[in-house]
């Protein structure tokens, strides 16, 4: 079972290490892992996707919240939450393929950031499921590269900020 997990932790020296190697160590994998800093200075928020039980889960919530410099730690549970995530996608798209590529891109709200004369480069945003199938729907047309942000979260009701 896939798990989104919030992290806001103090921006110092060497916290996305030791987050990351608490995962490793441990032998739990994680499926993406996006960092930013927040509104408030000094503190940034970690969002993290891994798989695993109920019991996975709460170990690996238990042992983030004892490292030094994580400040709090939240575990999205299903529709409590809003995520999306960023694609670059560079595409093939000689002259016969470009209007049906546009199309596709017009349908899921893609944007064409950059054309080239054998190539397309469209940004997409939204929900994983979404970005898959924007990605089958341009398989046929031979996909070069692909960039992807990974997950970003913010839970649906805002609560109250707590001084750390």
């Amino acid at each position: 079972m896939r798990h989104t997990i919030s992290v806001l932790v103090e921006n110092k020296f060497g916290v996305l290490a030791r987050v990351a190697g608490l995962f490793s160590g441990r032998g739990y994998n994680i499926d993406t892992l996006n960092v930013a800093p927040t509104l408030e200075a000094g503190f940034s928020r970690m969002t993290i996707v891994t798989r695993g039980d109920d019991a996975t889960l709460e170990q690996i919530v238990k042992q983030l919240n004892k490292l030094v410099n994580v400040v709090d730690v939240h575990d999205f549970g299903e529709g409590e939450y809003v995520d999306r995530e960023l694609a670059l996608v560079r595409v093939k798209a000689d002259a016969k393929a470009r209007s049906e590529i546009m199309q596709i891109c017009d349908i899921f709200r893609g944007k064409i950031v950059d054309v080239q004369r054998a190539e397309l480069m469209v940004e997409i945003t939204g929900d994983e499921s979404k970005l898959n199938k924007f990605l089958h729907l341009l398989e046929p047309f031979g996909v070069i590269e692909i960039a992807r942000t990974g997950r970003v979260a913010m839970p649906r009701r805002s609560k109250p900020v707590q001084a750390p």
